[in-house]
């Protein structure tokens, strides 16, 4: 299995000249992906699809994703119709991370509904029809649904290469979608720890072969958040270089394939630390 890695930053508007710093730097040192939460009513933050806009201009090779989008306050087709765009833009630099919903105070604040876990596992799956006709090369299209109708639609540009939908998932529900109609899982370390990882990709994968797929189709990234720090461990990838290399050979065994590294802080140092004394011994 060839491991992948990439990085994530926080779109903290007082921190945007460290953001583009860590993004640069990490196209500079091969990172493949840099990944960009999606909270819009977040006071503190940028709005994530013009700052993913701003890095793509800013860098050479990196690709860039939301991770992951906020669907409840996004229509399916205005998401297809901006990743497609930013993808040509970027010459197939896009890719998309994407997400039922979640804080629904923060939705509702901003004029979304409001949907319960049976719902915002109805209506993703309905937005990933959208999205994927979308991108189809038809002349036109439509799609009528509980939660999102297009009717005569006519879509374009279609994206400079094939963009993958990645779906943040846990539930049962959820992660059944991922192995019925995704092309990747993406997790967070925080609300999916290394123990809960065996039942969850047993789902997805049980989902996959139902629906007559490969598991091995669907990709599996792993959002982990910590510190490269030497001396001893304080907790779970808060440690030297050497603990880190540990746990995600570790995360390898149980499945993952790329790793999104999450900086506490200092991040140009942190990812620099990652890049020289922890991506390439996991990779080997």
């Amino acid at each position: 299995m060839a491991v992948s890695f990439g990085i994530s930053a926080v779109p903290n508007a007082a921190d945007l000249e460290e953001v583009r710093r860590a993004v640069v730097r990490a196209d500079e040192l091969g990172f493949e992906l840099a990944g960009i939460q999606d909270h819009p009513y977040q006071v503190r933050f940028l709005e994530t699809w013009s700052l993913l806009a701003d890095l793509l201009a800013r860098t050479e090779r990196i690709r860039v994703f939301p991770d992951v989008a906020n669907l409840a306050l996004r229509l399916p087709a205005m998401i297809a119709k901006q990743a497609a765009s930013l993808d040509v833009l970027s010459r197939g630099r896009f890719e998309l991370g994407l997400g039922a919903g979640a804080f629904w105070e923060g939705i509702a604040a901003m004029g979304g509904p409001v949907r319960t876990p049976r719902e915002s596992v109805e209506a993703l799956e309905e937005a990933i029809s959208i999205i994927r006709l979308y991108w189809s090369g038809e002349r036109s299209i439509s799609f009528e649904g509980r939660y999102y109708t297009v009717k005569g639609l006519h879509p374009g540009p279609p994206p400079a290469h094939g963009i993958g939908i990645w779906v943040g998932a846990y539930k049962p529900r959820m992660l059944g979608l991922v192995g019925r109609v995704t092309d990747g899982w993406i997790p967070s370390l925080g609300y999916a720890p290394p123990e809960q990882i065996p039942a969850m990709r047993a789902r997805v994968d049980e989902a996959a072969e139902a629906a007559g797929r490969d598991p091995a189709e669907i990709r599996r990234l792993y959002n982990v958040s910590g510190m490269i720090e030497d001396g001893g461990v304080r907790e779970r990838l808060h440690g030297p270089a050497s603990h880190w290399v540990e746990e995600l050979r570790g995360f390898v065994d149980l499945g993952f394939d790329t790793f999104i590294f999450w900086p506490e802080n200092d991040l140009v140092e942190q990812i620099e630390r990652f890049a020289a004394e922890v991506a390439p011994a996991v990779a080997a």
